[in-house]
């Protein structure tokens, strides 16, 4: 089960982080933003997770692919919490 509040964390989260990365003219920084994702990843509602990467392996865990992974995540996130 999906609960309302670990929907709304995972979306605070996601959203402080992004706001910073999004910004961000610092590698290292963007670097460090994309560990603690994976590190918050590790830890979230698998359920969630499993509902936000729709089967896409290494969902959030890709840095080609992070940027684009966020926003969907984000969008998502806002979605449910509506």
């Amino acid at each position: 089960m999906i609960s309302k509040d670990s929907i709304e964390q995972t979306f605070c989260f996601f959203h402080q982080k992004w706001r910073v990365y999004e910004y961000s003219h610092s590698e290292t920084q963007r670097e460090d933003i994309e560990y603690a994702i994976a590190s918050y990843v590790e830890t979230m509602n698998p359920e969630l997770y499993k509902h936000l990467s729709a089967g896409k392996k290494d969902f959030l865990l890709t840095h080609s692919t992070f940027s684009a992974d966020m926003k969907a995540s984000l969008t998502m996130l806002e979605e449910m919490m509506d």
